[in-house]
C-alpha cells in the first residue's frame, strides 16, 4: 500500500492508516474528496491491501449513458433489449471475490441507485432481462466529490443507499493540505515519465517552491499535467520556478528559440544552488495572495473567501468537539457572531453550548 500512496506528510499518514485500517474487512468504503484528488488510487491501495483474490473493476458512474450503466453493472441476458445479441456478464459479477469501484456515485440515476440498494442488501444481482439471481462475494468501494447530504435533500439522491455506502467515509486531503508531498509526487511522476520513454527535465528548487505555493484546484491530477507539460516543452532542461509560473501554469512557450536559449545558458551557469533550511508553514499570509496572479489570470474573490471562511469555522467546531463557544475562541470572534455565520453556512450546531 505504501508504494501506491506516496508521500509522508501528516496528512498522508493518517490516510495510509485509515487504508490498512479498513483493508482487512469487507466494508463498504465512501471515498470522498475533490476532484484529482486520487480517489482512484486510494481505491487500489485498500484493494491491493486486502485479501480479496479477485480482481479490483473501476467503473465511473459519471462517463456512462444512463441508459446503459444498468447493463454496465449488472449485465444482461440475451434478448433483453434491443442490440442485446448475447448474453453479457456485468461489472459487479466481474469483481465476484473482489472488488467493484463505483467512481462519482453521486451521478448515478435515482431509478438505478434503487437496485444497487438491493445488491448491497443481498448480495445477489438479477442481470437485465434475467429471473435468476446471482449470489456474489461482494466488496463495494464508492467515491465521490459532491455533496451527498445536499443531493439528498434535492431529492437527486437516496436516503437509504447514502446510509448503506457510508458504512467507513475517508475523506482524502487535497493537494494543497500536502503541499510537503510535492516533492515525492513530482519525483514519482518523473520516473514513471522516464519508463514510458519521456526525455524527462531537471526540476530546480525554485521550481519545487513554486509549485508548493500554488493553489492546485486540480489537485494531483493537474500536478501530473504540469509535470507531463514540463517535459514536454523543457526535455532534458533545468526547469526554474519562473518556467513553473510563466511557462506550466499558464501554459504559455518561449517567444522564440534565442529566448530559450538564453535562459539555458543563464541557468547552467548556476552550478551550486544555496538553500536556506527552514521550517514551512504553509497557514497562508494575507500578502500570499498577491502571488495568485503571478499563476492564475483570475479568482472568484466571493466564492474562494467564503469557502476559506466555511472551512475554518467547521475545522474550529470539529477541533473543539462541536462547542461553539470554544470555537469562537479558536477563532477569536464573539460568540454570537459564529452562530451567525454557522447559520449562513448551514453547519449544523453539534454541541450542548
Amino acid at each position: 500500500m505504501s508504494n501506491i500512496i506516496k508521500g509522508q506528510c501528516e496528512a498522508t499518514i493518517q490516510l495510509k492508516k485509515l487504508v490498512s485500517m479498513v483493508a482487512q474487512s469487507n466494508s463498504t468504503v465512501l471515498l470522498r474528496g475533490e476532484t484529482g484528488c486520487g480517489k482512484d488510487v486510494v481505491a487500489k491501495a485498500i484493494h491491493n491491501s486486502s485479501e480479496r483474490k479477485g480482481d479490483l473493476v473501476n467503473v465511473n458512474c459519471a462517463a456512462i449513458p444512463s441508459e446503459l450503466l444498468e447493463s454496465e453493472l449488472f449485465g444482461h441476458e440475451k434478448g433483453a433489449f434491443t442490440g442485446a445479441d448475447s448474453r453479457r456478464e456485468g461489472r459487479f459479477e466481474s469483481s465476484d471475490n473482489g472488488t467493484l469501484f463505483l467512481d462519482e456515485i453521486g451521478d448515478m440515476p435515482l431509478p438505478l441507485q434503487a437496485k444497487l440498494l438491493r445488491a448491497i442488501e443481498t448480495r445477489k444481482i438479477q442481470r437485465v432481462g434475467g429471473k435468476n439471481e446471482i449470489e456474489l462475494n461482494l466488496r463495494l468501494i464508492c467515491a465521490t466529490h459532491q455533496n451527498i447530504e445536499k443531493k439528498i435533500d434535492e431529492g437527486h439522491f437516496r436516503a437509504d443507499l447514502f446510509y448503506r455506502i457510508n458504512v467507513f467515509p475517508i475523506e482524502i486531503p487535497t493537494l494543497s493540505e500536502r503541499r510537503e508531498d510535492i516533492p515525492v509526487l513530482v519525483d514519482h511522476i518523473l520516473d514513471e515519465l522516464k519508463k514510458s520513454g519521456s526525455s524527462i527535465p531537471q526540476i530546480d528548487p525554485s521550481a519545487i517552491k513554486a509549485l508548493q505555493e500554488y493553489v492546485w484546484p486540480g489537485n494531483v491530477r493537474e500536478l501530473r499535467n504540469v509535470i507531463e507539460r514540463a517535459a514536454i516543452i523543457f526535455p532534458k532542461k533545468n526547469i526554474t520556478s519562473k518556467n513553473v509560473k510563466e511557462n506550466l501554469l499558464k501554459i504559455n512557450l518561449p517567444d522564440n528559440q534565442d529566448e530559450k536559449n538564453v535562459l539555458w545558458e543563464m541557468t547552467s551557469e548556476l552550478t551550486e544552488i544555496k538553500t536556506e533550511k527552514t521550517e514551512m508553514n504553509f497557514l497562508p499570509h494575507p500578502n500570499d495572495y498577491k502571488k495568485w496572479f503571478e499563476m492564475m489570470d483570475k479568482i472568484d474573490l466571493r466564492r474562494h473567501l467564503s469557502e476559506v471562511e466555511l472551512n475554518l469555522i467547521e475545522g474550529a467546531l470539529k477541533k473543539n468537539k462541536g462547542s461553539v463557544t470554544e470555537a469562537s475562541r479558536s477563532l477569536k470572534i464573539n460568540r454570537t457572531t459564529l452562530i451567525e455565520k454557522m447559520k449562513k453556512y448551514s453547519i449544523p450546531k453539534l454541541g450542548s453550548d
